[in-house]
């Protein structure tokens, strides 16, 4: 048999690790397996289709790739899932897909993703391994899709070094609650005892990654201790809440007793939520003062069709604007490190609007005679 993956032309920076799992399984098969991107027309006719999808405002790529398909080769069965499926399968079923799969798809888990289907252009993949140790969350955050797609929290897999590529040197977690599985600190013991790879003549240790945010409330000193021996580089929190301070406070000192430097600390801040931006700007500030880099999240509706067009209660579209030019002037890449220019900004304000209000550039005032003649040319330019 011969089967056509999918991903959608959608903006993302990982492979789609989800088809990788679905070529793999295909493959032990005996299957033929190719991996698009967009529409493009296969090297051959295919007989089975999978089309992916993301989060719920990628929609309109989704529905093209599986309206594309369909009428390409209108006897081929076209398979449908992921997030936005799996999220909205009332609105994805309008593009009509013969088989639309919502949640996961438990099989799959426990195999190693086929990396050969992106090691060319245009992901050239190479040397990081993509994994779930587990699923789920013990929490039921109204913001969050987990609930949602994953359900209730339980390990799928009781050892990572399976599913990590042979001669990759980078291992990311994809959990969504990493500290709340069963055996999290089983596999962190492992990883810390993972050999070195070698790499073009090197050898490297493994290095490993938690791209999702760890939960600070579930932070012992146990678990930052064993973070530090799996070499983890950065770490991520989330302090989305005000109750969440006492809790956010710990981690981070545990952390920092634990041997991670401030520079290695990032903790993802919600906003445009239901708290206010002054409740918002304290966030910041605690963070500023811990001495950690915050990253704004901002809100956006499990079911949101459009990006960055729904405007919390307390919020309006002046507010995140001064909130996304903040980030742009004086953070980096987004981020809010607690550089001295932005710990005055902060901590210095009234309230919310003097916080984020940035004075306006001082005009530039040059004698007449350097306005109105050509300056002379460097050395070695034309003149």
């Amino acid at each position: 048999m011969y089967v056509l993956l999918v991903e959608p032309q959608y903006y993302t920076t990982y492979p789609p690790l989800g088809l990788l799992k679905i070529g793999a399984y295909h493959k032990a098969k005996r299957d033929v397996v190719e991996l698009v991107i967009g529409c493009p027309v296969p090297s051959r006719r295919p007989d089975k289709i999978y089309v992916t999808s993301l989060f719920t405002y990628a929609w309109k790529p989704v529905h093209a790739a599986v309206r594309y398909y369909k009428m390409l080769y209108p006897k081929v069965p076209v398979h449908l899932g992921g997030i936005y499926a799996s999220i909205m399968p009332e609105h994805a079923a309008r593009c009509k897909p013969d088989r639309l799969h919502v949640g996961l798809w438990p099989e799959l888990d426990q195999l190693l993703p086929d990396y050969s289907l992106v090691e060319g252009p245009p992901w050239n993949w190479k040397d990081k391994s993509l994994l779930f140790s587990s699923r789920g969350c013990i929490r039921s955050c109204e913001f969050c899709a987990v609930p949602k797609v994953e359900g209730k929290i339980r390990q799928t897999i009781g050892q990572a070094a399976p599913l990590i590529y042979p001669g990759h040197d980078t291992v990311i977690f994809w959990d969504n609650n990493f500290l709340a599985a069963p055996e999290a600190l089983e596999i962190l013991q492992e990883l810390a005892e993972l050999p070195s790879v070698l790499i073009a003549g090197h050898q490297r240790s493994v290095k490993v990654i938690f791209d999702q945010g760890l939960d600070a409330r579930l932070v012992t000193p146990q678990f930052a201790e064993a973070l530090k021996a799996a070499r983890v580089p950065l770490l991520r929190l989330a302090y989305d809440q005000p109750s969440q301070r006492n809790a956010v406070y710990r981690a981070i000192q545990r952390l920092k007793r634990a041997g991670f430097s401030k520079s290695s600390l990032f903790v993802y801040t919600l906003y445009n939520f239901r708290e206010t931006p002054e409740e918002f700007l304290d966030r910041l500030c605690d963070l500023a003062e811990w001495e950690v880099t915050s990253y704004p999240m901002r809100y956006e509706p499990i079911d949101s069709l459009e990006k960055n067009q729904y405007i919390g209660e307390h919020w309006s579209k002046e507010a995140l604007e001064k909130v996304a030019n903040f980030r742009r002037v004086l953070g980096h890449g987004g981020c809010l490190p607690p550089s001295k220019v932005i710990k005055k900004k902060l901590f210095e304000a009234e309230g919310f609007e003097e916080a984020f209000t940035l004075a306006p550039k001082p005009k530039q005032h040059y004698p007449k005679h350097v306005v109105n003649h050509k300056m002379p040319p460097e050395e070695g330019e034309d003149a």
